[in-house]
């Protein structure tokens, strides 16, 4: 390994703080649905998924190596061009937090990946291999989230329809919390592995490491970030996802959470990268129609739909162009 340059150093801490931006506002997807329906209190879920998302982040490397190999070539990537990408996807994030729009951080960073990779190499730095798997994720973010959800709904409510109401509620709170649990490990699985592929990445392009490599420091460095990311709450974006869409109950919450969770855990075992915030919004939008479609508020979900579809060209175009100037002044 190489000496560290003052570049290199402050690439590295633009990405651990889009690290942190991303378990600050990404992280509440996964206890959104725990919180609003009052199975959980907003301190004990924020704890739980603190230490989920972390155990997570540090239980696999396969969505890190498609991020990091996959989809920009590190060939085309300079340092400044990455330091530039990640402040542009602070930005964007901190901004959707602010308004408690749950965005795709996911999307913002691979859209910034791109728009920054071909600033510096055109489109034959994009990595199509990897960029299929991107295609395959939110095909399962929006569709399976969606369909898995509905399914799930209908079966809850045929199997449950003669219980007795008191003994269901019961048993649907600790199905959810441990639902909700297992979403917030998953979230850490994916989502916290993202990063650390750009970590590594950096570490590539600042000639640091000669190979692509993710070791195990970087691991625990980006797992610990993005848990205290997630310390910090994501008030706005829980009030949205957990109860401006649709007013959920527990039932319905283990429902969303359940089928979320498991579509992003097969995801992640085969290095897709895909959006947690669309499967769980996606979720909860199927379980709402799976009950009743007139539950769905869809003024709130339509914002929602806008913001997602603007995350990809908005954050390429801002990387590309923070990219260019950054490469011309300090490449």
């Amino acid at each position: 390994m190489e000496s560290l340059t003052v570049g290199v150093v402050i690439a590295l801490l633009a990405v651990l703080v889009a690290e942190f931006v991303n378990g600050w506002t990404d992280a509440p997807n996964a206890i959104a649905t725990v919180v609003s329906t009052g199975v959980m209190t907003p301190r004990s879920a924020i704890l739980m998924a603190v230490v989920l998302n972390t155990l997570g982040a540090m239980s696999g490397t396969a969505v890190a190596t498609t991020v990091g190999q996959g989809i920009v070539a590190a060939s085309a990537l300079t340092i400044p061009a990455i330091t530039a990408t990640m402040i542009a996807i602070i930005a964007w994030g901190t901004m959707a937090a602010k308004l408690g729009i749950p965005v795709s951080k996911s999307h913002a960073l691979l859209a910034g990946l791109a728009g920054a990779g071909f600033a510096g190499g055109g489109f034959d730095a994009l990595q199509w291999h990897g960029w299929q798997k991107v295609g395959i994720g939110m095909a399962l973010s929006i569709g399976i989230g969606f369909a898995a959800a509905f399914l799930l709904a209908r079966l809850v409510i045929r199997v449950a329809a003669a219980a007795s109401p008191g003994r269901a509620k019961r048993r649907f709170d600790h199905l959810q919390m441990a639902s909700a649990a297992f979403m917030a490990f998953n979230h850490g699985l994916n989502d916290g592995q993202k990063f650390m592929g750009v970590f590594a990445l950096t570490l590539l392009a600042g000639g640091v490491t000669s190979e692509f490599t993710i070791p195990w420091w970087v691991i625990v460095i980006c797992a610990l970030t993005m848990g205290l990311g997630t310390s910090a709450g994501g008030w706005r974006i829980i009030e949205t996802v957990g109860s401006k869409m649709t007013r959920l109950t527990s039932w319905q919450g283990f429902a969303a959470t359940a089928a979320a969770s498991s579509t992003i855990f097969g995801a992640s075992m085969y290095g897709i990268p895909l959006s947690t915030t669309h499967t769980i919004t996606s979720a909860i939008i199927g379980v709402g129609a799976g009950k009743r479609v007139s539950d769905i508020r869809w003024g709130v979900l339509r914002k929602i739909v806008i913001a997602w579809l603007l995350t990809f060209p908005s954050c390429a175009v801002i990387a590309y162009c923070a990219a260019l100037i950054a490469n011309r002044f300090w490449g």
